[in-house]
């Protein structure tokens, strides 16, 4: 069940972070300092901490011929280039550069889960600051960055590009984009993904995958491209608190079930449930080798990130 909380004593907050999308007007003021807030902070974590990390585990699509020199001892005899040495009469080999542009696809899940937050922080506005970061450290490594948002359907495509200018266009469509659906489903967005993006790409899937089942367009994209999944979720969907009768609103469907959080049996039930379903999705990306983070609303995201690149560098490193 995708959470909205109400609890019948308001003394209590737990809050639905703009219910509906909608709830809060904002002005154009409000909208443009929250960006360049969010810039300010993410492009400040990629220069102190985070682009090294990216570098290090997503390469590029090849190498590129660059100038030949002349051979010295210890070179590789099947790198000499021997058309050269014939034609010149002393041995030279090939230089070559990593084709290092990428192509990073950002899929965004902003379905009305996402709207939900028990903290000072909803789940939308978490997966957009994990976005930005991402995508300022693909273009601080001159990568193309572009976005899908989905929900019960594609909601919007903006293709791969590089630039400040349009690195910020990403962060607003994510944090501020009023989708029209509500509902979430993952395999609609990822066999849009496996058909528009034709070239392999490294794509962050973000969402909380609170979903039908999607394993076989995962398959193939795991298949096609370098895929990172990124669960965003809240601590209140996993452990109730005992607060005594609440209600439980699914924000998707809008459908009702009162509970007795006071009820131990009911709390342990409701935990046993989530965890089967974060245990099924671990074995979904097991299955088609894929690598998983998860993360929470309101607690720092950068040590899960950097625990994940450090990982995935040392497996690279012994492969």
């Amino acid at each position: 069940m995708k959470l909205k909380l109400t609890q019948r004593d308001p003394s209590t907050a737990l809050r639905s972070a703009r219910d509906d999308g909608a709830e809060r007007a904002q002005t154009t003021a409000e909208i443009l300092k929250k960006i360049r807030t969010l810039e300010i902070k993410t492009r400040g974590l990629v220069e102190t901490a985070f682009a090294g990390d990216y570098h290090s585990v997503f390469k590029g699509r090849g190498m590129n011929f660059e100038d030949v020199r002349e051979y010295q001892p210890g070179d590789e005899i099947r790198a000499i280039d021997w058309n050269v040495t014939a034609r010149l009469g002393t041995a030279f080999v090939k230089k070559f550069t990593e084709e290092r542009e990428l192509t990073v696809i950002l899929v965004v899940d902003v379905s009305a889960s996402g709207n939900f937050g028990s903290t000072i922080q909803s789940k939308r506005e978490l997966a957009a600051e994990v976005a930005c970061l991402l995508a300022f450290s693909a273009i601080r490594n001159n990568d193309k960055v572009g976005l899908i948002l989905f929900t019960d359907r594609v909601e919007l495509f903006i293709p791969p590009k590089k630039g400040r200018s349009h690195t910020l266009r990403l962060i607003r469509e994510i944090l501020f984009f009023e989708p029209q659906g509500r509902g979430t489903e993952p395999a609609l967005a990822l066999d849009y993904l496996n058909k528009i993006v034709t070239r392999r790409a490294v794509v962050f899937f973000i969402s909380d995958f609170q979903a039908p089942d999607f394993s076989r367009a995962l398959a193939v994209s795991g298949r096609r491209h370098d895929f990172v999944a990124i669960h965003i979720h809240d601590e209140r969907e996993k452990v109730l608190p005992n607060i005594g009768i609440i209600t439980l609103e699914d924000a998707e469907t809008g459908d009702q079930i009162e509970i007795n959080t006071a009820d131990r049996t009911t709390r342990t039930s409701f935990a046993g449930l989530v965890n089967e379903h974060e245990t099924e999705l671990s074995r979904t990306l097991r299955r088609n080798n894929i690598d998983g983070i998860a993360l929470q609303t309101g607690k720092d995201y950068l040590p899960p990130l950097r625990s994940f690149f450090k990982q995935r560098e040392r497996r690279l490193a012994i492969r």
